[in-house]
């Protein structure tokens, strides 16, 4: 019989076994040299190192993770892909511009670009007393939507949003002038006319809820004629404890069946506004014209704030049907008849040598 010595074989699976963990020690060096080649090289960026990467609308992973490479955020593209995968977050990252550092871990990464970037607002003041094309003028100049853009919704687009604005209905010509809440916003960057008008209005809506709109409507007034009388307060008054009695001035004179005689009415028609008025303006025809016309003007001239509201429904108890500028810091002087009056004009013309 013919065959191997138990020694030979032994010998031989000695040797099989030393080649075979010899080829798997090889396997698993090369294996990790693979590793870190794909998933390991680091970027030549130092760590830490503030950087801007803005990732594209419509990117792909892979396409994010190669900006982010370039940048130096992250060390390898494929192990982010890798990473991403893992993480479930394929299609979740979100375009935008991003303020990170080089070398970066991977997965703070991918969470800040599921989160998205952070948002940007800016401020703006809306005074009380701006009319509408002064609002728009102030939103170009600080948030950059179009003036033209603005006003094609302000000057003509209450009905659109009357449904979630019920203060808005009986606008005189769809117009929002005197609904646009004066006060300081804080608007995301990117916003459009609709979104900043839609933010004036909520505001108005939220200051008008302190406002006695029962008492208003026992003298006769509706909701826009409460905010038409109180732009004319607003647009005529610069002492705040005047404003109620403008009010008054205003409520006597209508009792009276007196035209209101308002310069503010048209001011709010001639080209700048706030003109010195000649007495040719005085002749102006416009429904604005409360020189020429009986009663309120058809529609707000301006924007006013809470407290011009408030005193369009709460005026003081007075008899007074004047008022004249006789102050240099805006104050009046108000009479109840025309001797009174005239002479308040008269010390208007000292005042002001006019």
């Amino acid at each position: 019989m013919v065959g191997s010595s138990p020694r030979r074989r032994g010998s031989w699976l000695r040797t099989a076994g030393v080649v075979i963990a010899y080829l798997l020690l090889v396997g698993v060096i090369a294996a990790g040299i693979g590793w870190w080649l794909v998933f390991g090289a680091s970027g030549d960026a130092a760590p830490g190192e503030p950087v801007q990467v803005e990732i594209a609308s419509g990117a792909s992973t892979k396409q994010i993770a190669e900006t982010l490479a370039a940048a130096g955020v992250i060390g390898n593209a494929n192990r982010f892909r890798l990473e991403s995968r893992l993480a479930d977050a394929d299609g979740t990252l979100r375009a935008g511009v991003y303020d990170l550092a080089t070398g970066m871990p991977y997965d703070l990464v991918i969470e800040k670009l599921q989160a998205g970037p952070p948002i940007s607002y800016v401020s703006i003041t809306i005074p009380e007393g701006f009319t509408v094309d002064q609002v728009a003028a102030r939103v170009e100049k600080v948030i950059g939507i179009p003036a033209d853009e603005f006003l094609a919704l302000a000057k003509g687009g209450a009905e659109q949003f009357a449904d979630s604005h019920p203060n808005v209905e009986g606008a005189f010509e769809g117009s929002l002038e005197g609904y646009l809440f004066p006060k300081t916003y804080r608007v995301k960057e990117g916003a459009t006319a609709e979104d900043v008008i839609e933010m004036m209005l909520s505001q108005f809506d939220k200051e008008f809820e302190q406002v006695d709109v029962e008492a208003g409507k026992a003298r006769g007034l509706s909701i826009p004629e409460i905010v038409t009388l109180a732009s004319m307060i607003e647009r005529e008054t610069k002492v705040a404890k005047e404003r109620p009695l403008v009010s008054s001035v205003i409520y006597n004179r209508l009792k009276r069946d007196m035209r209101l005689e308002i310069d503010a009415t048209i001011e709010y028609v001639l080209p700048g506004n706030r003109l010195r008025l000649k007495n040719s303006h005085l002749r102006i025809d416009s429904p604005y014209n409360t020189y020429r016309n009986k009663g309120l003007p058809p529609g707000p001239i301006a924007n006013p704030g809470l407290a011009s509201l408030k005193a369009a429904v709460a005026p003081a108890k007075t008899d007074y049907i004047y008022y004249v500028l006789t102050g240099k810091d805006g104050s009046h002087t108000f009479a109840t008849n025309q001797d009174d009056f005239l002479r308040a004009k008269r010390k208007s013309k000292e005042v002001f040598g006019k």
